[in-house]
């Protein structure tokens, strides 16, 4: 039986030096994945890279050899030897495989956990090795056990639902406050990254337009131009309080760009529609005194780690659940895995029943002479008919073999008995002769 393996690295087992460099070999489209086909050692392969792991998953008849050949293919694309290599490599066999890389594709082994890219780099990563034919029948199937065991950890648990950033965690307050976010309106004042992720979420999210009030005007060009947005002078932030939704502010100001009676005397013009801060800027930008006016909302950089640090929590104490899923999908894949030691048995035995019956039918069509062909017909429904049901005990019994200790033992019983491994015509002139001196004797 081949062994399935995973040989890889990720960010608590390398420094960023070592990964980069598997990464840089994706990002020149040299995959390992032709180089993995041509080891002799190696019968089916799976590569992912990402910006966190490298991971090789392939299928062996021999682990030492097996797993020595990819170790060594991967210290050449290191540019070192595999001795080197080897301290930062993790190695998982056959069921620990398995449920590695079920954890990889439910996001319970990434930086973040829960977060959703890593599906897509997997399934990417599964694209490209069927298009380099490198596959076969475990990998596929495992590889397509693992996407539908991460569709039921979301779907079953709660790990991918709550914000663990800062930026969207920005986003889930702005829903809550507005119910929706389509058709609102997005003033940006400052242009830094968090600001600018959370812009870019907002806008996922339906967010109609997006203004950028910057120091710099070639970057608030830049940005309004990425958006689809406009922009304004630092002079014009107050008055556009009056039309804008949301506001995240990120400047490099040591004075508050916005005080509570600037805020307060623009809220008669809004009619009291809600208006919701996001100050990310350190130190603060807004005056904090505007949280106490009615219908402002005001979220600072610890009120939002604060809620990112939270959820991460909740993400963790879903993880537990997901864990179980994954343990108990890795056991009905081991089973299926089991079955496959007794197909070759089952279709050897299939085989020789068939091969018989249309030896033993023709010789009977033989001495019927002229058959119509409905009853030629008819005939080899009855004869497939008996085949079935004679064999039906014999298959029954070696798939429930699988799961036994000893089924080594059984299997080879089975091919005795039906003498699935010798000389079929041999076995067809012993059995003449046998019949032949039966008759004699009778």
């Amino acid at each position: 039986m081949d062994r399935i393996v995973l040989i890889g690295l990720n960010h608590t087992t390398a420094p960023v030096e070592i990964r980069e460099k598997f990464a840089a070999v994706c990002l020149d489209r040299q995959t390992p994945l032709q180089g993995l086909a041509r080891l002799p050692q190696i019968k089916e392969a799976f590569y992912l890279s990402t910006c966190n792991r490298m991971e090789v998953l392939f299928t062996t008849p021999n682990f030492d050899q097996g797993t020595a050949a990819v170790v060594g293919l991967l210290a050449d694309i290191y540019g070192q030897t595999s001795g080197a290599l080897k301290p930062y490599l993790y190695t998982y066999i056959d069921q620990e495989a398995v449920k590695h890389l079920f954890r990889v594709t439910c996001s319970l082994d990434s930086m973040v956990v829960g977060e959703p890219q890593i599906l897509g780099q997997v399934k990417q990563a599964y694209r490209e090795a069927v298009t380099a034919k490198t596959t076969g029948v475990i990998l596929n199937r495992l590889l397509h056990k693992s996407f539908s065991v991460a569709k039921q950890v979301r779907t079953e648990t709660r790990i991918g639902r709550s914000a663990v950033s800062i930026s969207y965690a920005a986003v889930e307050l702005a829903k809550k406050i507005f119910n929706e976010l389509a058709g609102k309106k997005v003033l940006l004042i400052g242009a830094g990254e968090m600001a600018e992720l959370a812009a870019e979420h907002l806008l996922t999210n339906g967010v109609e337009q997006v203004v950028v009030a910057n120091r710099t005007l070639e970057r608030a060009l830049a940005l309004a131009r990425r958006f689809g947005g406009t922009t304004v002078a630092l002079e014009e932030v107050v008055e556009q309080l009056q039309r804008v939704d949301i506001i995240i502010s990120s400047t490099g100001s040591l004075e508050p760009i916005l005080t509570a009676e600037q805020v307060k005397s623009r809220m008669r013009g809004r009619r009291n529609r809600p208006l919701f801060f996001i100050d990310i800027a350190v130190p603060r930008d807004i005056d904090p005194a505007i949280n106490d006016l009615d219908n402002v909302y005001l979220y600072n950089i610890d009120d939002l780690q604060g809620i990112v640090e939270l959820n991460k929590a909740d993400r963790l104490k879903e993880a537990g659940r997901a864990e179980h899923i994954i343990a108990a999908e890795a056991l009905k894949f081991e089973g299926w895995l089991r079955t496959l030691e007794v197909v070759p048995t089952i279709v050897s035995l299939r085989n020789k029943a068939e091969q018989i019956r249309e030896c033993e039918l023709q010789k009977t069509l033989h001495h019927f002479g002229a058959l119509s062909q409905e009853q030629i017909n008819s005939l080899e429904v009855l004869t497939r008919a008996i085949v079935n049901k004679v064999l039906h005990d014999p298959i029954l019994f070696l798939k429930r073999t699988s799961h036994r200790t000893h089924k080594d033992i059984y299997i080879d019983m089975a091919r005795k008995i039906f003498n699935l491994d010798g000389d079929l015509s041999a076995s067809f002139e012993e059995d003449e002769v046998s019949l032949d001196s039966e008759k004699t004797l009778c």
